[in-house]
């Protein structure tokens, strides 16, 4: 199994985006603005206001932005998919989704296309979704906003070589456009390429020296780079701008932890719960912050705080959030029995929730499923690792989903390093090469098919991961420790 369909479908929308470009001066239709379907001028203004909001990052905004907008329009199809896009309320994208979709022959043909990929890749229909958003680039192909709302989109799918070409075909179209400076300059950081990273940010600051994502952005970036004075710097400066910039307040408790100061990341994480309205966002923080037990090796502390988590997204309704706890607590279990125990309850949050999107829910079942085959592999219960295994590659043939495909791949390639297949494992692994697991694997299979160079190279990817996960404390941190191979 490979993405080759994905990204033959993705590099289709860029080139055709630029051939489209080239015949810009000839062709009146290039120059058409995307169209928005509404009879409120109030809610026109409002659904303005959210998508510079979303671009500026102040997402909780945005998203009652669009609320306000459809409050004043009830059937702007527009806005209504947007919320579901945007929003972290489960019950609220069903909703909202529902109700694009219900309204979407009231629209002009662009803006059926735009709902078109929003619906199916929240469905898990990723080949539909993504032949609608490259037939929404191809009609509006001049539209700066376009290339960015679905470059981001890939981003968030870890399609960062993808997502860096739409933001440059952005910035062909305005060499000043904010939002595509910050997301090229994650694109290349995100693949360790940091001088034009923050040569992109310096740009992107001065053209917005009053707005808080800047420093924001410019602070993580440095974070990812090992700058950890740098990035707390820039991060207290966002919050001088807008002390309510959740993502700073976060960013600075992410920073303490990576330094080893757990004890200050739990006081700012805190902080960040106390401050923050949005009850997904304050329990995504309360998971951040219940790493840091593990970080200090006090798994019992962190038994009680992921637990207390996983217990308050039951009751909140929020079954995602409830199965990524559980998810996490399994991979610092030392018993394989506990892990199993976790990752079965991580699968029944995902079950006893209809209002989980669909492609959520397969892409955290893939998580699960891909720990399932590495506890089977640990424990040396081959059956129940090839079981496993086989559930991951027909969810694999049967999406396009960047995560699931990562998933089966890792997996596939544990597998395959475990019964020392080693040139197989190589081009498995070599599919989730950001992933420390699977970086550590892949270190070994090269160590033992004789390419030092190469055992070289993903070695030091590997001590050089910046990022506050569970696979950066169980992995990267003791990577580091060890000597590196000669």
């Amino acid at each position: 199994m490979r993405r080759a369909l994905v990204i033959v479908l993705l590099l289709c929308a860029v080139l055709c985006t630029a051939r489209s470009e080239s015949k810009a001066k000839s062709a009146k239709s290039t120059a058409r603005a995307f169209p928005v379907t509404t009879s409120s001028a109030q809610a026109r203004e409002l659904f303005e206001k959210g998508m510079v909001d979303y671009e500026n990052l102040y997402l909780d905004r945005c998203t009652q932005e669009w609320r306000d907008a459809v409050a004043a329009d009830p059937n702007f199809a527009l806005a209504h998919a947007w919320i579901a896009f945007n929003s972290s309320n489960p019950a609220e994208v069903a909703k909202e989704r529902e109700r694009a979709k219900a309204l979407q022959s009231t629209v002009t043909p662009g803006e059926k296309l735009m709902i078109d990929w929003i619906v199916n890749v929240q469905e898990n229909n990723f080949v539909a979704g993504i032949a609608a958003m490259n037939d929404m680039l191809a009609m509006y192909p001049n539209d700066k906003r376009l290339l960015y709302v679905a470059g981001n989109w890939l981003m968030g799918e870890q399609e960062d070589e993808l997502a860096g070409k739409m933001m440059e075909r952005a910035l062909k179209i305005d060499k000043n456009y904010p939002a595509a400076l910050n997301d090229l300059a994650y694109a290349h950081a995100r693949v360790g390429d940091f001088p034009p990273a923050l040569a992109a940010m310096d740009r992107y600051i001065k053209l917005l020296p009053h707005e808080p994502n800047p420093q924001d952005s410019y602070a993580e970036i440095l974070r990812m780079s090992g700058n950890f004075e740098g990035a707390l710097k820039h991060y207290r400066a966002a919050l001088k701008i807008y002390p309510s910039f959740h993502s700073s307040q976060v960013g600075l408790a992410d920073t303490y932890a990576l330094m080893g100061d757990e004890t200050r990341a739990r006081a700012e994480y805190e902080k960040a719960i106390q401050q923050d309205e949005n009850e997904a966002s304050r329990i995504g923080y309360a998971l951040q912050s219940a790493m840091t037990w593990v970080r200090e090796n006090k798994l019992e502390e962190a038994d009680k705080a992921f637990q207390a988590v996983a217990e308050k997204s039951h009751a909140e309704g929020l079954g995602l959030l409830e199965a990524r706890a559980h998810r996490l607590m399994a991979m610092y279990q030392e018993q394989d029995v506990a892990a199993l125990n976790h990752l079965e309850s991580a699968e029944e949050a995902l079950e006893h929730r209809e209002n989980i999107s669909q492609s959520d829910r397969e892409e955290e079942r893939s998580r699960i499923l891909r720990l399932r085959v590495a506890r089977a592999l640990h424990g040396g219960n081959k059956k129940e690792a090839d079981h496993n295994l086989h559930q991951l590659q027909t969810m694999a043939k049967g999406s396009r989903s960047t995560v699931i495909q990562q998933s089966y791949h890792a997996a596939e390639g544990a597998m395959l390093v475990a019964q020392e297949k080693f040139s197989e494992a190589i081009a498995n692994l070599q599919e989730d090469n950001n992933d420390p697991y699977s970086l550590e694997l892949l270190s070994r299979a090269y160590q033992e098919a004789g390419s030092r160079d190469d055992v070289h190279t993903v070695q030091s990817k590997l001590r050089a991961i910046n990022t506050p996960t569970m696979e950066q404390v169980l992995v990267v941190i003791p990577a580091r420790a060890k000597q590196p191979e000669n």
